[in-house]
């Protein structure tokens, strides 16, 4: 698999040992968003790591000849830093995405890609409907836009190849392994350290949100039953506005649930995404563990309180980041 050193890779790859017998090579670039520690403690015999690059063909082509099936994890996937540089996500998205189907094609091999719901664009805060498998794509900025044609690829190889392909969109991801530049691990280590958490905006903005877990579990749904060339989309209803997820945040750690503070919009801010994941269920029988977004983010507060080691060393230069942008 690609990617699987990242946060939800890595999640990935902790669910397939625990579930199931199979043996897992992830391939990962080791950006500053992955980290060998979160395959820290995994059998050596299920488990290999091989540092490369998925968009260098002769890195990715003999691993994907010895393995049964890939499951591309791997991107870049930071909407700010895709306005501040796109070049990454290009190269990372797209041509890592071509080079990973060119090898299935060469080798005849099972793929599944995962894919993001941003590249839907954005709903209306006051839409009742949300996005399915037939949505429009409308990417609204450089990740979501270079997300948006690697589905396309992917699709292409399957009609145009015979390429055994499915697709994956999925709602934003939290719990363990998450970079603290992210939303949620973001206020909840700035709590840790006696910090205000920071919203953007007015906090209105809505996510559909899903714990790791149970995206892993929809993914290796998908990988074992799902139908070739079909796209699957993984949502489990939680949709929160990002005003209610940081006074849940502040409640949960002991803190008053006002104790934030507003900065300033982000750029090409989506308003709402929602996912309509009936798809999944019905045909495949998935359903998620952490229906209760309270209870999952409880367990993501605890784990990001007991493995402070892994998330200390990046904290301050992930914060003079965001002072630099009044953030």
């Amino acid at each position: 698999m690609t990617g699987g050193a990242g946060f939800i890779g890595s999640n990935f790859v902790h669910h397939l040992v625990a579930h199931t017998d199979y043996v897992v090579t992830v391939l990962d670039k080791l950006t500053y968003a992955a980290s060998r520690e979160a395959l820290d403690g995994l059998p050596e015999n299920r488990v290999q790591l091989v540092v490369g690059d998925i968009a260098e063909a002769d890195v990715v082509d003999p691993l994907v000849a010895s393995h049964d099936a890939v499951v591309h994890y791997a991107a870049e996937s930071h909407n700010d830093n895709s306005l501040d540089d796109p070049s990454p996500f290009i190269r990372t998205n797209l041509v890592g995405t071509f080079t990973i189907l060119e090898a299935v094609r060469k080798h005849d091999k099972r793929l599944h890609h995962v894919s993001t719901d941003e590249v839907y664009g954005d709903l209306e805060l006051d839409d009742p409907k949300r996005f399915t498998e037939d949505t429009p794509y409308n990417p609204s900025s450089p990740y979501s836009a270079s997300k948006a044609g690697s589905d396309h690829l992917v699709r292409a190889w399957v009609r145009s190849f015979g390429v055994r392909a499915t697709v994956s969109n999925c709602s934003n991801n939290y719990g363990p392994w998450q970079h603290i530049e992210k939303f949620i691990p973001r206020q909840i280590t700035n709590v840790i350290d006696g910090v205000r958490p920071k919203l953007y905006g007015s906090g209105e903005n809505v996510r559909d949100w899903i714990h790791a877990e149970d995206h892993s579990s929809a993914v290796l749904t998908i990988l074992e039953k799902g139908r070739i060339g079909e796209t699957y989309l993984i949502g489990a209803d939680g949709e929160k506005n990002n005003l209610e997820v940081v006074r849940l945040i502040l409640k949960l750690m002991g803190q008053p649930e006002d104790a934030f503070d507003h900065v300033t919009d982000r750029a090409g801010h989506d308003l709402r995404y929602a996912i309509e994941s009936g798809k999944l269920r019905s045909e495949l029988g998935w359903r998620p563990r952490f229906q209760d977004f309270e209870a999952g983010l409880a367990d993501t507060i605890a784990w990001y309180q007991q493995h402070e080691d892994w998330w200390r060393p990046h904290k301050d230069a992930v914060e003079a980041a965001y002072a630099q942008k009044g953030q």
